[in-house]
């Protein structure tokens, strides 16, 4: 591959929509210290802006209770509370971060819910409608007016508010249907804005990118409030099958894996347990939950496709997809590997005109959907390990922090060649992007060349490099090298993150008659970081 970079190239401001905000597992894990830790380390290190997590009004989190809950007699029931403080709490780890909430509303309390069906994950949550849709919308003002005594008025105009988590998932995040789920946004919205009209509150929070077109059809045609749209997107998504559609309503029904209830689900699945290598627990859930990115026909353009699309769908709002990753497949060997950070950086380039803003999926292994697994590299999503290593993700969104602040237009094709490419300018000089994506880990391929040039008025003072490949940024391999230790004490994984950093060196160049040539061998997913000091 080779790429030439003239002197007078077009560029345009960088819109860093990844910088936005970033996921987490469920909002009881904010009040631990080594997730308040982690996230400030986020924050401080890749300059990500705001939080998004599940389970906010969970009964774990203690909002509505009963003295029947206390003391289950006859007549107790009548005597209730709501209390917000560990909802405040949670916000304030938040915000001595240095970050903001991106509050997502759900789940449901059983004291307001219609029915007992539970979100089939290890820390549970009622996913039913509210029975009485006045008791839900007195409940969403007083958490509202709770939020401006305890923050300030203008503070929480500066949050957004998202209205529940994959409502079209039926079964597994939500137990009822799109019109349900419609009434359901109406009610919130409205409730909010009666407290407050300054609060920003949108939906329809979909997988898939579902759900847009009729969400804003119905919003308009009955003067329901929403201020921003937002949705999911995952490449080797394997809930729902809509990688590459974009105006879903018309396959849903058919293509959504828990159509037929999450016990259809797990029957269906369940085939994968006989076959399974292994005694571990970590050793069923891979049988289980198979790594759709393997397969060569999971496309890793699907996202870019999608959010065009859902970006007209939108009619103008603002457009937030407050999930997205390579893979949303939990325990998939990929997450914790460079494949993971070679899409991040293509995914993230390839939308950066289209999006508003995003949140990664998610900053870090501390996250218990299925089990908070202890070992350190068991395919979580995290940007880093439940202790705090960071994986390859990690890294390339540092790469992404670290460019410059305008991007030189290259062209669309430059990010879907064998290598792709991208250039930025900063003050300190021109910095390059370049990696080679690819869904299935080939690493049995040669390595490709790239040679760049570009034109310079003057020779620069040096050309560095830094690399996520197999030495480095890869910390997966230093652990499986250590015989994947099951238990590791604080030494341990300092050597692990120690012995798996991205250092800067120097990088071979020439400079003749104004142009600066530099050349670059990448193997499968690997991941450069050049940087051009003037």
């Amino acid at each position: 591959m080779k790429l030439h970079i003239s002197a007078d190239a077009k560029t345009h401001k960088l819109n860093r929509h990844w910088q936005f905000s970033v996921g987490s597992g469920h909002a009881l894990l904010a009040l631990r210290t080594d997730y308040t830790k982690q996230l400030k380390f986020i924050h401080d290190t890749l300059g990500i802006e705001r939080v998004r997590f599940h389970g906010i009004f969970n009964d774990d989190m203690h909002t509505m209770t009963t003295f029947k809950d206390l003391m289950p007699i006859p007549g107790a029931e009548k005597f209730s509370e709501i209390n917000f403080h560990n909802c405040g709490i949670a916000y304030d780890n938040v915000l001595a971060a240095g970050m903001k909430p991106f509050v997502e509303l759900g789940f449901m309390p059983e004291s307001l819910a219609s029915g007992t069906e539970q979100l089939k994950f290890f820390y549970h949550g009622n996913i039913t409608p509210p029975a009485d849709y006045a008791a839900w919308e007195a409940y969403i003002q007083a958490f509202i007016r709770y939020l401006q005594h305890r923050y300030g008025e203008e503070e929480v105009r500066t949050w957004f508010f998202e209205v529940w988590n994959e409502p079209d998932l039926q079964g597994m995040f939500f137990a009822g249907t799109r019109d349900d789920y419609f009434e359901l946004y109406a009610h919130t919205a409205r409730a909010i804005k009666a407290v407050d009209p300054a609060i920003r509150v949108g939906g329809p929070a979909t997988s898939g990118s579902k759900w847009v077109a009729s969400f804003t059809e119905y919003c308009r045609k009955n003067d329901v409030p929403v201020d921003f749209v937002s949705t999911h997107q995952y490449a080797g998504d394997p809930l729902g099958g809509v990688t590459d559609q974009g105006g879903p309503e018309e396959k849903e029904d058919a293509e959504n894996a828990f159509s037929g209830g999450f016990e259809g689900f797990l029957a269906n699945i369940a085939k994968g347990l006989a076959a399974a290598k292994g005694d571990h627990v970590l050793d069923g859930q891979r049988a289980v939950m198979v790594d759709k990115s393997e397969i060569e026909d999971v496309p890793n353009d699907g996202f870019a496709r999608n959010a065009k699309i859902v970006k007209e769908q939108a009619g103008g709002l603002p457009l937030y997809y407050t999930e997205w990753n390579e893979n949303a497949t939990f325990s998939a060997y990929t997450n914790d590997t460079r494949k993971a950070a070679s899409y991040l950086i293509k995914a993230a380039l390839e939308t950066e005109e289209t999006l508003t803003g995003s949140s990664v999926w998610c900053f870090s292994d501390l996250f218990e959907e299925f089990h908070l697994f202890q070992e350190q590299f068991h395919g979580g999503f995290g940007l880093m390990t439940l202790d705090g290593i960071p994986k390859p993700t990690y890294y390339a969104l540092r790469f992404l922090h670290d460019v410059g602040d305008e991007r030189i237009e290259l062209g669309e094709d430059a990010t879907k060649g064998e290598i792709g490419t991208a250039a930025f300018r900063s003050e300190e000089g021109t910095e390059l992007l370049l990696f080679r994506q690819k869904m299935k880990n080939l690493f049995d391929l040669p390595k490709e060349t790239a040679e760049i040039t570009l034109e310079l008025a003057a020779a620069p003072k040096a050309v560095t490099v830094q690399k996520i490949d197999a030495e480095n940024g890869n910390p997966l391999d230093v652990w499986e090298s250590m015989g994947r230790p099951y238990e590791m004490n604080a030494a341990e994984i300092k050597a692990v993150a120690d012995a798996s950093t991205v250092p800067e060196t120097e990088l071979p160049f020439t400079y003749e008659n104004g142009v600066l040539t530099i050349k670059a061998e990448l193997g499968v997913n690997d991941v450069w970081l050049v940087k051009v000091i003037k």
